[in-house]
């Protein structure tokens, strides 16, 4: 077993947090705080909210405690076993020296037979520096209110699909509780099912065979037996695959609905209100949207098609016009527009109102972004901008305000990412290679 020991060299201002979580690490300081019964992400938001100085902290996975530091030097040793990793927050720049490898006598960790006592032992030998720590706390269970999950991502894990996959979706298929994930893979011809283990964790892919190059997918209950269901636009075969769910996460093969050309977007909801949920695609070849009225018994009649602009590519499905009617809004890709269709109540819709956006719309979404209740649009146009149409009201929509963002923009989410109850936009610049946030005020 092999230690890296080194000095950590840190360069902050103010009251910024020096360094972050160090796992399997020894910080070669005085412990602040120990805390008990605790989580590594509660250990990593302790860190960063509790007040005081406190730059840096360790966290024992075995006894699930950490020990938060307190200290104002410009650099701190370290003493830290392999397979570690480090998370910097406020920090302009780390430098490292004096690194030195050697062995090491293993960690020992004891937990008494009381709840409330925690006993930790570590030591360690290095060329530099000869350390014992023995931390010993008596206290009640510590609890952590008012510190959540930080939505701190460190570890990636990776499951094999199929060739280029284009959409995903994550819905429990097998009523086992644990959301499952769906994956359209275009270059392979399949849709993708990972079945979640219950840890985080994933088993590997069953590959359903679909039409050719399928483009998007989605995941509903169609045929009413509370299992969902497989929806996928195969983009080359002009036609929808409705893939039906047997209820231990294993689907039949496809049954397949013709729509337009290129079917590039699909969405599923109920649009006639028979409580059955509907299929709506935009045909990026044939410029028209297809509805498909769901039969009652997952399948679907045959298509009504409704002309649009030039080269729909999303499609969304929300009453605009509150009239409890969920209404069709596409974005025409090559019109430099976004159409709404309004719904006349028993899943037909009148011809498509435009409204201008900016250059080659990619990607639309339907939220109320000024608190009026009333669903406002959002659309990602791919000549760098955000386009932002507020409704009236009655199914109509102000001039698009429109604001400057990353490189050709491909997909647009708005989510209120701040708590402050006012909805954000978010989307995904292609060529910037990120992820811009644009803040609702």
């Amino acid at each position: 077993m092999f230690a890296i020991v080194f000095i950590l060299l840190l360069f902050s201002t103010g009251d910024s947090i020096l360094i972050g979580k160090i796992q399997n690490s020894t910080i070669i300081d005085v412990t602040h705080i120990s805390l008990f019964n605790i989580t590594l992400n509660q250990c990593i938001c302790k860190l960063i909210t509790v007040s005081g100085i406190i730059p840096a902290a360790n966290y024992f996975p075995g006894n699930q405690s950490c020990q938060l530091f307190n200290f104002n030097n410009n650099s701190s040793l370290i003493s830290s076993n392999f397979n570690t990793y480090w998370i910097f927050t406020n920090q302009s720049s780390a430098f490292i020296t004096n690194t030195s490898i050697t062995s090491t006598s293993s960690p020992t960790t004891s937990i008494s037979s009381s709840s409330t006592t925690t006993s930790t032992t570590t030591s360690s030998t290095t060329s530099l520096s000869t350390t014992s720590t023995s931390t010993t706390t008596s206290s009640s269970t510590t609890t952590t209110t008012g510190c959540t999950n930080l939505g701190m991502f460190p570890y990636q894990s990776t499951y094999s699909v199929g060739v280029s996959p284009q959409s995903v979706a994550v819905v429990d298929v097998n009523s086992d509780n644990k959301p499952d994930i769906i994956v359209a893979n275009f270059g392979s011809n399949t849709v993708g099912v990972l079945l979640n283990v219950g840890n985080g964790t994933f088993l590997s892919q069953t590959n359903y065979s679909v039409g050719s190059a399928p483009e998007s997918v989605a995941v509903v209950d169609v045929n009413s037996d509370n299992k969902p269901d497989i929806i996928v636009a195969n983009t080359l075969s002009t036609n929808v695959g409705v893939l039906l769910n047997t209820g231990n996460g294993i689907f039949r093969n496809q049954t397949t609905y013709a729509v337009g050309t290129q079917p590039w977007s699909v969405t599923v909801s109920d649009v006639n209100n028979d409580n059955k949920p509907d299929i709506i695609v935009a045909n990026f070849g044939s410029n028209t949207v297809s509805v498909l009225l769901n039969a009652g018994n997952g399948t679907f009649l045959t298509q009504t098609t409704y002309t649009v602009g030039t080269s729909p590519m999303s499609v969304a499905v929300v009453d605009v016009n509150s009239d409890n009617k969920p209404d069709i809004i596409v974005a025409n890709s090559l019109s430099n527009n976004v159409g709404v269709l309004l719904n006349t109540g028993s899943g037909t819709f009148l011809g498509q109102v435009t409204y201008i956006t900016g250059t080659n719309p990619k990607s639309v979404g339907i939220v109320d972004v000024n608190n009026d209740t009333k669903p406002d649009i959002i659309v990602a146009n791919y000549a760098n901008t955000i386009s932002v149409l507020l409704n009236r009201g009655n199914g109509t929509f102000l001039n698009a305000t429109t604001y400057l963002i990353g490189l050709s923009p491909l997909s647009v989410a708005v989510v209120d990412v701040n708590s402050d109850n006012y909805p954000d936009i978010t989307v995904a610049n292609s060529l910037s290679n990120a992820v811009g946030v644009l803040l609702n005020t």
